[in-house]
């Protein structure tokens, strides 16, 4: 018995040149990405920099891809560290669209994806050949050239160093987006938190439009629907709306404002 791998329906999203919506869940809930999954948002982020659990705990990350299956949503998980060992076991569990972050030289990237992949720029990759849970246990047809084809590896454009080197770092073969992260990029260039700042809002031009220019999608976080639709008329592609605890935030916070009490 053979097992069939679907298509990575983010990558393909990006390659049309279409844009994707997406979710951050901050609890790193099961039942949540399922959800957002019925709800029909492209991908589910689940971000292993800023929390959840740890990220080589391959069980919990299981249960999310089992989720994320479920109702055929895309899970985008960025791993804390750039080290290739991680980008490794991360797609061998079953994820397919990761992206890294704090990248700072074209090396790094060109090492991490190149651990990504069997084949890799006219040579051998540096991704280990298993029967992982992504293999479907041994069960997968035409693995090799199915991950090669299906696996995104993104990274996130956040700091003064990663700007300065960005030519050389959008050159890397393969890439396959690029994430700008205003906060970060407020602390790096001294303005922590002022993202309006002239100094910020120029290197989030400047990575954008060098980016478009090349040819990489860009990803980026959304500040209220109409600064989503703003980048996505502005070249963006793949657009985070808000997290859950956002979300319920501000319908809980409504439900409070909107009680009006008794006169007693």
């Amino acid at each position: 018995m053979n097992a069939s791998q679907p298509t990575n329906d983010l990558a393909a999203t990006l390659d049309d040149g279409d844009i994707a919506l997406g979710i951050l869940d901050n609890t790193y809930s099961p039942t949540l990405v399922e959800f957002y999954g019925e709800l029909g948002v492209d991908f589910v982020w689940l971000d292993f920099e800023h929390g959840g659990p740890d990220p080589w705990n391959g069980s919990r990350m299981e249960d999310l891809l089992r989720a994320a299956e479920r109702t055929d949503v895309e899970l985008l998980v960025r791993i804390p560290d750039t080290e290739p060992t991680l980008v490794r076991k991360t797609l061998d569990l079953g994820v397919r669209n990761v992206f890294l972050p704090r990248v700072e030289t074209a090396d790094e990237v060109r090492e991490a994806v190149r651990s990504a992949r069997f084949r890799y720029d006219d040579g051998p990759g540096h991704r280990g050949l298993a029967s992982p849970r992504a293999r479907r246990w041994g069960l997968a047809e035409e693995y090799v050239a199915t991950e090669d084809r299906e696996t995104l590896v993104g990274v996130t454009i956040e700091t003064k160093a990663s700007v300065e080197n960005l030519d050389e770092i959008l050159a890397v073969p393969e890439l396959g987006f690029v994430f700008i992260g205003p906060l970060d990029l407020s602390v790096s260039l001294g303005h922590p938190g002022e993202i309006d700042h002239p100094d910020v809002q120029d290197a989030v031009e400047t990575v954008r439009s060098k980016a478009v220019d090349a040819g990489v999608p860009v990803a980026g976080l959304g500040f209220g629907m109409d600064d989503v639709n703003e980048k996505a008329a502005n070249g963006y592609q793949m657009l985070n709306l808000g997290s859950t605890t956002g979300a319920l935030k501000q319908t809980i916070t409504g439900w409070f404002d909107a009680y009006e009490g008794t006169d007693d």
